[in-house]
């Protein structure tokens, strides 16, 4: 009879112990659909902020207001890709089943990230103005090629700089991920891949920061004369635009190509350390 007891009691705990995991499950699922919530109000605010800002900046009368708005709308698809970085994070997650709101404002995201490169294209080809067609004419041969290199540095820089945000996006979403499945069931199967991942992730947030520094670099060196803007486009433009193309998100390669595009050797053709000790 005692044996009986014993085995019933034993029998309770188990159940009790499962009820109060499965709280625990539940409880974690409530808090990160509530962390979605929150995320789709934000990208609700932020598409509603770019509208905005997108029709003010067509409706702007000169081109320092267009330059503005321009920038303000670059602020807000940044906040947006890191709010789509979320969303994808949240896509690879097992425990969400039903998916569909999610992709729908990925692509609602990804709609205004094409709004905004159409927009950046188009200002780009935009004719100078007469005012800039002047001023660029006074300008001698030397000093323009040396205007149109630091130009091109502070492009790559801005590509660079991108690239950097959507990765620090990532290892946020992950770290947010991470934590929301901690007190969940174990993975311990997929524990190992998300720290490698995590790994990979802040090694190349290391390596972007690393190309922005040397870029900074050169920028500084070419601006003082220290360095020929001729020489920095001879040797550093179709290395450094390869590996940035790399960086795309539809670039088709994988990680060892992208180590293989580094354009580290660059950097030490143009000596740029020795030179900027002088």
């Amino acid at each position: 009879r005692g044996c009986k007891f014993a085995a019933l009691h034993a029998l309770y705990s188990l159940v009790g112990q499962s009820t109060v995991e499965e709280q625990v499950i539940m409880a974690e699922k409530r808090k990160l659909l509530a962390e979605i919530d929150k995320c789709f109000k934000k990208i609700d605010e932020g598409v509603e902020l770019f509208e905005e800002t997108m029709v003010k900046m067509h409706e702007a009368n000169s081109d320092n207001q267009r330059e503005k708005y321009q920038d303000d709308l670059k602020k807000e698809i940044k906040k947006l890709q890191r709010l789509r970085d979320q969303v994808k994070g949240w896509q690879n997650c097992s425990e969400i089943k039903d998916k569909d709101k999610l992709t729908h404002y990925r692509k609602v995201i990804e709609q205004r990230m094409e709004q905004f490169k159409d927009i950046e294209r188009e200002n780009k080809t935009k004719p100078h103005s007469k005012q800039g067609l002047s001023a660029e004419e006074k300008l001698d041969p030397r000093e323009k090629e040396k205007v149109d290199t630091i130009e091109w540095l502070q492009s790559q820089i801005r590509e660079l700089s991108d690239e950097a945000d959507r990765t620090e996006s990532q290892i946020e979403s992950l770290s947010t991920l991470d934590a929301g499945k901690r007190r969940g069931k174990k993975e311990d199967g997929k524990k190992g891949e998300k720290e490698k991942r995590m790994e990979e992730l802040k090694r190349h947030l290391d390596r972007m920061k690393f190309h922005i520094g040397k870029l900074e670099v050169c920028m500084r060196m070419v601006n003082n004369e220290s360095l020929e803007s001729k020489r920095v486009m001879e040797v550093l433009k179709d290395p450094l635009e390869m590996y940035i193309e790399a960086l795309d998100p539809d670039y088709e390669g994988d990680a060892d190509e992208l180590d293989n595009l580094d354009p580290e050797d660059a950097y030490e053709e143009l000596d740029l350390g020795a030179l900027s000790a002088q």
